[in-house]
């Protein structure tokens, strides 16, 4: 392998401005957790975190208070609730955090808050430079909001059907079907093409 090492985490940004993000979650009730040291941290044990949790198979540590829990160093704080309530919450996040952070959601129920400097499309970028890949050569598909860097950034972009229109406009329109309906080889055929 050439290239340089592999980073560590980039840390979400300065703590007041994670404090802020945890604030605005306390003031609309809404379950936020943090990550220390490949922990996952929350404040009170909630649904959301469980959910969370069996999802990202994680166990959850409660925490006294997440503000001091999370250290100066967390790579992202995510949000979890229903898709319904992260939507105007997401967009509203994304105005108030402009050129502060990145703003996305992964799944419908998670919203994910990560440094302005740091997104999927500059991990694949260090990839494809650590692996002596060019940026033509790569391919890129997904499915969440947080995948719409990468999407764009790679040779090949491709969405999954269903994705959110953001995502879909990220890869100019180049879509595959979801898992179990040929997805797999309709990429496959777009990358031989």
């Amino acid at each position: 392998m050439h290239g340089p090492p592999f980073p560590r985490c980039t840390p979400l940004g300065p703590h007041d401005l994670a404090v802020e993000v945890i604030t605005y979650a306390r003031e609309r009730d809404l379950h936020v957790q943090a990550y220390r040291d490949d922990l996952l941290i929350v404040e009170r044990d909630r649904p959301e975190a469980h959910v969370y949790a069996n999802h990202a198979g994680m166990a959850i540590n409660v925490v006294g208070d997440l503000d001091e829990a999370m250290g100066p160093t967390t790579p992202k704080l995510v949000i979890v609730s229903t898709a319904e309530k992260i939507e105007p919450v997401l967009a509203d996040a994304r105005r108030r955090w402009s050129g502060e952070l990145n703003v996305a959601t992964s799944v419908p129920e998670y919203l994910e808050f990560t440094s302005a400097n740091s997104d999927k499309a500059s991990a694949l970028a260090f990839l494809c430079e650590r692996l002596g890949i060019a940026r033509e050569q790569s391919v890129a598909v997904g499915d969440g909001r947080n995948d719409a860097s990468m999407i764009a950034w790679a040779g090949l972009g491709v969405a999954v059907e269903g994705s959110p229109a953001e995502v879909i406009a990220a890869a100019a329109s180049h879509t595959i079907p979801r898992p179990g309906h040929g997805g797999m080889k309709k990429l496959a055929d777009m990358v031989l093409a």
